[in-house]
């Protein structure tokens, strides 16, 4: 089974959600598998409905899946990982406090694991209190390359930097991106991000010479009508990560 994604020139490699079988499908293809395909737990009923159909979405797009929470909700983290340890997927999506378990029940060190740390409005400090219950209580602030020594004594394999606003944490982001590259550690910038400024903030985290770059580009490249995402806009992605990935 395939564990590890494929980066384009070894750098990038996008996340983007799937509204059905048929659109996972399509953007595999418009993403020439340089591409995550996003499948939310928070859809299902339970986790044997949902293992049940990821499993058929892993099929079809070699195992290139990306198990999600759903808008970061917490309360999904258990779930998650319990899909994750039966499905094997290529990438989980976490909560800073759910990777330990997610990378304990999957039992191997391939599948991404990424943990959810948030902005705080001060570049270098980060909110990791993102959990069931931390995230109910008073913010857990810590510097970033603290968040990133705790990520991997977890078994985390990269930051989930969410919610970002597009570029509205320009500094907050540029400093996230600094500590991955200090510290080799992978970086999955999320919420915000569209065809306009996808561009930038993909070239802030090159730039800072961060290994390997996850961006997660939702609701912008959904069709509102149908809820699919645009396979020509995946292309669109794909040709602005090859004009700056040399």
């Amino acid at each position: 089974m395939k564990l590890t994604p494929n980066f384009y020139r070894d750098r990038v490699c996008l996340n983007v959600l799937a509204g059905s079988k048929a659109n996972a499908s399509a953007i595999y293809e418009a993403a020439e598998g340089h591409v995550l395909v996003g499948v939310l737990s928070k859809n299902y009923p339970d986790v044997a409905t949902a293992v049940a159909d990821m499993r058929d979405y892993a099929a079809l797009i070699d195992n290139a899946l990306s198990v999600g929470l759903g808008a970061g909700d917490p309360n999904q983290s258990a779930m998650v990982s319990e899909i994750s340890r039966q499905v094997q997927p290529q990438h989980v999506n976490q909560v800073f406090t759910g990777v330990a378990t997610s990378r304990a029940l999957l039992g191997q060190n391939d599948t991404v694991v990424n943990g959810l740390i948030s902005p705080t409005g001060t570049p270098g400090r980060v909110k990791i209190s993102t959990g069931p219950l931390s995230s109910t209580t008073a913010d857990g602030i810590v510097p970033v390359d603290t968040a990133i020594a705790l990520l991997k004594d977890m078994g985390g394999s990269s930051v989930k930097y969410f919610p970002m606003g597009g570029l509205k944490c320009r500094d907050e982001y540029k400093a996230v991106a600094e500590a991955c590259a200090r510290h080799d550690f992978w970086l999955e910038p999320t919420g915000g991000i569209d065809l306009e400024n996808f561009g930038e903030i993909l070239q802030i985290a090159l730039d800072a010479g961060v290994s390997k770059i996850i961006p997660h580009i939702y609701s912008s490249i959904i069709d509102k009508a149908s809820g699919d995402t645009r396979p020509d806009d995946v292309r669109q992605l794909l040709a602005m990560t090859k004009q700056r990935v040399k």
